[in-house]
């Protein structure tokens, strides 16, 4: 009895010392560091048992500015976590085979790229392996290809004999081939279109999807696309009988192909080697094809305009027997994300754009009915199922990075499966959000989410942050991103303001169409609705507002930067677009450009007339306010000379400002320290221009 009571004395006295330290610690405010000491999921799949998830897990190393992984197997109820790998390089695409009793990964090092095989002794065996991994584990562990070409996306047929990846193939002559005289030349030649993609220069290679045998060699690579200079795009999956290959790709070139968004869902039978078109006629971006486990459907994603890479994404069914093509998701109003298959063919679950959170859905396939079955303001993704149909997945919001939950019928609560940063958000003061919704000036409904800094004291004056989304067409929704990350950006002692305006998704397709056409007009006006309707806060120092944006978002800081009225005190653009006529120029997608802007500026006077009207540069004579502007050289969408322009414009006229140039960057800031010294410099910018 007595031991008893001393324990529990001790276990009071160092509960309370343990809260003590726990309430101390958390007057700590987030930092980029911390942000970047987190682990990351990058992709999860459940086993065919249902009991234990296969995961990749990354981490930035602050010191050697690099991405470090591991995988990672972990029990279903989060009790077993076992480091299966762990190494400095990059591992990606650790696919479970469907036998389960082996997954593989790919892991690219020494500027070569394997595919790992690891089957193990014991299928899981709780009692055997609950002291760590046998000795035996990795017996049967082997490299089973190398390759000099990056690979990517692997996935096991169903019969778990072959296994299939993307790779580049060589399909046209180089310029090393043509003039072998002229070894030392660097040059690239072109005489199409497209030329580049997002942050590299097309060259004698495309990517394909190819196949080989387990138990196989390199030389058994077998390539489904074979004599073709076509790009694979997106998504393909095996039949269950592992007889076919089903998928995406835009099998077009030239100018056209970098005009239009049309992709078709193909088939191609590993017998013959033939390949059919299945959604021949349809005209705009049918992607990721998936086989129903009964092997009678091919569900896939479609848009249905052509060029309009922002159109409705649809969730559509073709009937393997009778050939026909039906929408699953009519009346759904709203943008399908990620999608699986249930065990039993009956229906399928999948995310989707829901007022500022990508929730689950289910849908039936032979009624259509559609229900929710996540709950609460969360943002939901990486969907995996097993053959009981428990469901797995990542869940965030803007203060909780993501962490997998489990699910094992849709009205049941989500189940905590691992806790990878559970300490570090514990040792914060963390910040808090709300939603609101405004009147705009034009009395529509706009959904706000309002972001608050640890602590915050509404009787106090806070400087405030306008957060102005890009793409233009993407929600502003509860992602926990390594970015834009809404708790660091609070954490200076800054409110948010985040509107998602007119062109965000999530609140109808009509609501995202009325950007088309008008990008200057009523969406720039809902931004500004949002900050007037902020300024009246009392806690609001309306004399200390700054305005912040990437991309279609830096656009928007641009075309603020000559058309705010003196409510801003800073502005920060990250690859934003500048001018309109050099833009369509120089940028990759022209069918983006075509569809928002009229086309061509040489085109039509209505094309023409818009590029004036609603084209930052237009406004440069208005321009007064500091401005920081960041940028990556490797940007082929937003090209960086746009950030040149506009650091220029704003250099002559005398506007303080600063350029961040990051030579290795694309759209992106994707590394630790390029990203500390961004964070850095942005924020000791606008702590000078707010205070003066």
């Amino acid at each position: 009895m007595l031991l008893k009571l001393n324990f529990k004395l001790h276990l009071c006295i160092f509960t309370t010392f343990f809260m003590s330290v726990n309430l101390l610690a958390q007057s700590k405010s987030i930092t980029s560091e911390v942000l970047y000491s987190m682990e990351r999921i990058t992709n999860a799949s459940i086993s065919p048992s249902g009991n234990y998830i296969l995961m990749s897990i990354s981490k930035p190393n602050i010191e050697t500015n690099k991405m470090e992984s591991k995988v990672q197997i972990i029990s279903r109820n989060g009790e077993m976590l076992y480091d299966l790998t762990a190494d400095e390089d990059a591992i990606s695409s650790t696919v479970w085979r469907p036998t389960g009793d082996a997954f593989a990964y790919i892991l690219s090092k020494d500027d070569k790229h394997h595919i790992y095989f690891v089957k193990y002794a014991t299928v899981y065996d709780v009692n055997k392996i609950r002291d760590g991994i046998p000795s035996n584990f990795y017996s049967n562990k082997k490299r089973i290809a190398s390759f000099d070409e990056a690979i990517s996306e692997l996935q096991f047929s169903p019969d778990g004999k072959f296994i299939a990846f993307i790779k580049d193939v060589k399909v046209e002559q180089t310029i090393a081939e043509k003039y072998p005289q002229y070894s030392k030349a660097n040059v690239r030649i072109y005489d199409s279109l497209p030329i580049r993609q997002w942050d590299y220069w097309f060259d004698e290679n495309v990517p394909h999807i190819f196949y080989m045998p387990i138990e196989g060699t390199e030389s058994d690579v077998k390539d489904i696309m074979e004599g073709e200079k076509y790009h694979f795009i997106n998504g393909f999956s095996w039949s269950p009988d592992s007889k076919e290959i089903a998928y995406s790709c835009k099998k077009n070139s030239g100018a056209s192909s970098t005009r239009s968004t049309n992709s078709d869902v193909y088939i191609y039978t590993l017998s013959d080697s033939k390949t059919i078109n299945i959604t021949n006629g349809m005209q705009g971006y049918d992607n990721t094809p998936k086989y129903s486990p009964d092997e009678k459907y091919i569900a896939f994603c479609s848009q249905e305009r052509a060029g309009f890479e922002s159109d409705r994404i649809r969730l559509m069914l073709y009937d393997r027997n009778s050939k026909t093509i039906n929408e699953i998701t009519k009346g759904f109003d709203q943008w399908v994300n990620e999608y699986i298959w249930s065990s039993d063919s009956k229906a399928l679950y999948f995310t989707a754009t829901n007022k500022g959170c990508y929730s689950i859905f289910k849908a039936n396939i032979f009624d259509n009915k559609i229900i929710e079955i996540s709950k609460g303001q969360y943002d939901y993704s990486n969907l995996s199922i097993a053959k009981d149909n428990t469901l797995i997945f990542g869940r965030t919001n803007m203060l909780e990075p993501k962490e997998l939950y489990y699910m094992t019928d849709d009205n049941g609560e989500a189940k905590k499966i691992t806790k990878l940063n559970d300490a570090i958000v514990e040792s914060l003061a963390t910040s808090s959000f709300e939603e609101k919704w405004i009147k705009t000036k034009d009395g529509k409904d706009l959904h706000c989410w309002i972001v608050f800094p640890p602590n915050f004291d509404k009787n106090k004056k806070y400087p405030m942050i306008t957060y102005c989304q890009g793409g233009p067409q993407q929600m502003i929704s509860q992602a926990y991103g390594f970015r834009w990350n809404m708790s660091l950006l609070s954490a200076k002692g800054y409110v948010i303001v985040a509107p998602n305006r007119r062109g965000c998704p999530g609140f109808g397709q009509k609501w995202v169409d009325a950007i088309t056409h008008d990008w200057s007009g009523k969406p720039m006006q809902d931004i500004l609705d949002a900050t007037d309707f902020m300024c009246k806060e009392s806690y609001i120092d309306k004399n200390k507002l700054v305005a912040i944006g990437a991309s279609a978002g830096g656009y928007a800081t641009f075309w603020l930067a000559g058309n705010h009225n003196k409510r801003f005190k800073a502005f920060l653009s990250h690859c934003g677009v500048f001018d309109f006529y050099s833009m369509y120029g120089a940028t990759e997608e022209l069918f983006f450009p075509d569809w928002e802007w009229y086309g061509a500026y040489w085109e039509s006077k209505q094309a023409k007339a818009y590029y004036e009207k609603h084209s930052p540069n237009m406004y440069i004579d208005k321009w007064d306010t500091p401005m920081i502007i960041s940028t990556g050289e490797k940007d082929f969408r937003v090209p960086y000379t746009q950030s040149l322009e506009a650091f220029t414009a704003a250099q002559v006229k005398g506007i303080p400002s600063k350029l961040l140039i990051y030579p290795e960057m694309n759209h992106f800031i994707g590394k630790t320290q390029e990203y500390m010294i961004w964070y850095n410099e942005v924020f000791d910018f606008f702590d000078k221009h707010i205070n003066k």
